[in-house]
């Protein structure tokens, strides 16, 4: 399965998203591909420096991560579409229709309700954590929903 995270500027919370889930996988033994993007990339652009110091408390390290901006292609490989919040996944739709099967914000897919990440942005590292956790317990049902499909023979 291939999924995607998308949020604004690709330097925060997706990219938080993307480590974090790339590392329950590995720890679970779940064979997925994940990736981030931003609405309003800046490509090439670092990580803030908040985000790589929320996720070096978990042991990751995600100072190598460059943002990209998203793009049709991204979008065609992705199985699955996971938005920080419910405007990203509007913005989304209202331009590439062809992803409404499978574009869902992160909560919406986890607990099945419409509901947005915070947005760490210009925040201090508290904030940041805040937002990580936030993440975290989202991404942990994520995995249990595709734990439970991949044991439902799909």
């Amino acid at each position: 399965m291939n999924i995607l995270f998308v949020c604004t500027g690709n330097t925060c919370r997706s990219p938080m998203a993307e480590a974090l889930l790339k590392d329950m996988a590995k720890k679970q033994g779940i064979d997925i591909e994940v990736k981030s993007a931003g609405l309003f990339a800046l490509d090439g652009a670092n990580a803030s420096k908040e985000a790589i110091e929320a996720l070096k408390a978990e042991g990751i390290d995600i100072r190598d991560h460059r943002a990209s901006l998203v793009h049709r292609q991204l979008l065609e490989e992705a199985d699955l579409i996971l938005t920080m919040s419910l405007s990203h996944k509007e913005a989304l739709l209202s331009k590439f229709n062809f992803i409404k099967d499978k574009v869902y914000t992160l909560k919406e897919y986890a607990y099945g309700k419409v509901e947005d990440v915070a947005d760490p942005f210009g925040g201090d590292i508290n904030v940041y954590n805040s937002t990580k956790e936030e993440i975290k317990k989202a991404l942990e049902e994520v995995v249990k929903r595709l734990t439970n499909d991949n044991d439902g023979g799909k």
